[in-house]
């Protein structure tokens, strides 16, 4: 195994030498030797001598105006420090290539690049996954691929609520529910409208929450679905500091059944002061004759207000 390694390698220099006969070296013959070299390292699991030779075909293939093989072979070097547990490194060679990928006009694969290097550092910075996902979704805006663009978009804001980045949180799935509505999928528009709605209330902007199922009506089918119930009834019973009614409807199947990070806020949404649960007035010590309680004490969760 060793010897064809370093044989692959001899080979790749002997292509770039030139002589008499030989004018221009030869850069596609190289990187070729190289690519089975890293091959070779990689089987052999020496991954830092596989990222060097999978460097050395981007090289030649950067001087063979290949480009797009020269961005393979250099996230493919990324590849290499991912498994050296070098994450840092392996998402700079892998954001390198993406780069590459766009100047080549490849921009579909340069923006799933970058989505593999989302993944694979989320377990390590939740921070650079935001970047990563957000550039991706960028690149793919770019080539008006807008479904594609919102699906990155959407793990961005989930990461943002998770790091607590609610501003931005916010910011972001506005963009992506304006993404869905461009392409006519309203019914994902509801639930990123309900997720508006958590993220405004956890940064105590109720204006900007009620704002947000406004406009929704305009949405075809919104007013009077079970989101936009939901939606209503959750902002009434904030509004009044019912903490009781904010319960229900946060620990409702409709929310609690949304992506993780959107339904642990709603469990830990708090009415503003600490709330109080309604209580159903009492008739005074002695009963007879007493009032009867009055409708406002009467249950409003039930219907919702749409």
């Amino acid at each position: 195994k060793w010897w064809s390694i370093l044989g692959d390698v001899h080979d790749s220099d002997d292509n770039l030498k030139t002589s008499m006969t030989k004018w221009k070296p030869d850069f596609d013959s190289a990187a070729s030797e190289y690519a089975k070299a890293a091959v070779c390292f990689k089987n052999a699991k020496q991954f830092e001598q596989a990222k060097d030779a999978y460097l050395k075909e981007a090289e030649y293939h950067t001087e063979n105006k290949a480009l797009f093989h020269a961005a393979k072979a250099i996230e493919q070097a990324g590849m290499m420090m991912k498994d050296l547990k070098k994450m840092p490194e392996a998402i700079q060679y892998i954001e390198k290539a993406s780069m590459i990928y766009v100047e080549n006009g490849t921009p579909d694969t340069a923006a799933m690049a970058l989505d593999r290097a989302g993944k694979l550092i989320e377990p390590v910075s939740l921070e650079k996954a935001v970047d990563l996902y957000q550039q991706a979704a960028g690149v793919f805006e770019n080539e008006d691929r807008l479904r594609q663009s919102a699906e990155l978009l959407g793990k961005a804001s989930r990461l943002l609520v998770r790091l607590r980045r609610l501003d931005e949180a916010a910011t972001a799935l506005q963009k992506e529910k304006n993404m869905y509505k461009d392409i006519e999928n309203y019914p994902t528009c509801f639930k990123k409208t309900t997720a508006q709605v958590l993220v405004h209330l956890h940064r105590n902007d109720f204006v900007a929450a009620d704002k947000c199922v406004r406009e929704s009506y305009s949405l075809p089918g919104y007013s009077g679905s079970e989101d936009c119930v939901a939606m209503e009834t959750l902002l009434q019973g904030y509004d009044e500091q019912d903490e009781d009614q904010v319960h229900r409807v946060c620990n409702s199947a409709l929310l609690k059944y949304m992506d993780n990070d959107y339904a642990k806020l709603a469990i830990s949404l708090k009415v503003p002061g600490g709330g109080a649960k309604k209580k159903t007035a009492k008739p005074p010590q002695g009963g007879a004759g007493a009032p009867a309680a009055s409708a406002e004490d009467d249950d409003d969760y039930e219907g919702g207000l749409c």
